[in-house]
């Protein structure tokens, strides 16, 4: 059965549809350009006693920042972008948090390669875009990925409409959405997330 994450969580109500409607993890944003983001002290007061596992998002940030935020919200796992993703990677695995790890994925044509990746890390291929981190809504074509080898984690713009279809071509460990779940921008709708969960469970 396909892992299923619900990433942008910013209120109660969205994490409750999460929970009950099956999913296997969440994520919080600690980025404050997005519109989805949550202060540290907020993601902590959200993730108490959930019984999911629970993801940090975090963007260009510092080894030492990473760790001590994943450590405040009690989080399982680190997602990080940009700046420093490497690192921090490695520093949360070696702390003993999960990672996933992200890798953007372009146009036709272009190869995907996850060999930098540590084995221990969960590679998350999700669209390239050069305005944000993940979050666009605009799925990528999946054909180019091909066998990579290793589980994998797909994002990058689905939706109850479509991880049908992105699990029977990829065969994904797992798959992880935002954007495609909100009534409005940064606002998630619960009746998607139910969708969602029960579309990729059955795939």
């Amino acid at each position: 059965m396909t892992w299923v994450k619900v990433c942008g969580i910013t209120d109660g109500i969205a994490l409750d549809a999460a929970v009950f409607g099956g999913a296997d993890a969440v994520g919080f944003v600690l980025v404050e350009s997005s519109p989805r983001y949550v202060p540290v002290e907020r993601a902590a007061e959200l993730m108490e006693g959930v019984p999911l596992t629970r993801f940090i998002v975090v963007v260009d940030m510092s080894v030492e920042d990473a760790l001590t935020a994943a450590d405040t919200t009690s989080a399982d796992g680190i997602q990080a972008h940009g700046l420093h993703a490497a690192d921090v990677s490695a520093a949360a695995l070696e702390a003993g948090y999960l990672s996933l790890y992200p890798v953007s994925v372009g146009p036709a044509g272009m190869s995907v390669s996850l060999r930098h990746i540590e084995p221990a890390a969960m590679p998350l291929l999700d669209t390239y875009s050069s305005d944000e981190h993940g979050g666009t809504g605009v799925p990528f074509d999946w054909s180019v990925i091909g066998d990579l080898g290793r589980p994998l984690v797909l994002a990058g713009g689905l939706g109850p409409d479509n991880v049908a279809q992105a699990i029977a071509t990829v065969a994904p460990f797992g798959v992880d959405a935002s954007s495609k779940l909100e009534s409005t921008r940064g606002v998630k709708d619960p009746a998607l997330i139910k969708d969602f969960i029960q579309e990729a469970k059955r795939s």
